[in-house]
């Protein structure tokens, strides 16, 4: 039902899609949307949280913490974000575009912008902890400060822009997030 609600909401437009367009299109109710999900805002974030996963048998989130908890190295760890990155945007930025687009008229929308926001924050004050447990980072540089640096990188913006509007591969947007990121949050290397 994800798949076909998505399939629909990305070619139709998220106002043009109803709860009972995905229930006809994928052979169940609507009541049973509704109780699973709440509505056409819960399937979105269900299916957004289904994209953060990335495409490996272990959710994104969890292989980078088992690997930001295992690596000592500093500059392993933002590389191994960095590919992270590319392998969860692709995935994801479909639904972030529009649950962006949706959010400016309908306020289910715009609450569920605003948690994704927040937990994309959360989420990366809980790496900027994991990248200064290091003892790698640049200067006297605040977990605040390193989280902010990691959110502005780590943004769908970077993706859309550089991928998809400017025609970068998917393998140089990895590079300049590593590259960034590195030189923004490390000391050169000697």
């Amino acid at each position: 039902m994800l798949r076909i609600a998505e399939e629909m909401l990305l070619r139709d437009g998220y106002g043009e899609v109803t709860v009972r367009d995905i229930a006809d299109a994928s052979g169940t109710s609507a009541e049973t949307i509704y109780k699973t999900y709440g509505g056409k805002a819960g399937i979105v974030a269900a299916i957004q949280e289904l994209r953060l996963e990335g495409a490996g048998p272990i959710p994104a989130p969890e292989r980078s913490d088992a690997m930001s908890e295992r690596e000592r190295s500093a500059d392993v760890i933002l590389r191994n974000w960095a590919t992270l990155a590319t392998e969860v945007a692709p995935r994801g930025m479909p639904i972030v575009l529009l649950v962006r687009s949706a959010a400016g008229t309908d306020p289910q929308m715009a609450a569920l912008w605003e948690r994704m926001s927040d937990q994309r924050r959360e989420r990366m004050l809980h790496n900027a902890e994991r990248l200064l447990a290091t003892g790698h980072v640049r200067g006297a540089m605040t977990v605040e400060q390193v989280r902010d640096v990691l959110y502005a990188y780590l943004t769908p913006d970077l993706y859309a822009y550089l991928v998809l509007q400017a025609g970068w591969t998917v393998e140089q947007f990895g590079d300049f997030l590593y590259r960034g990121m590195r030189s923004q949050l490390l000391d050169p290397r000697p």
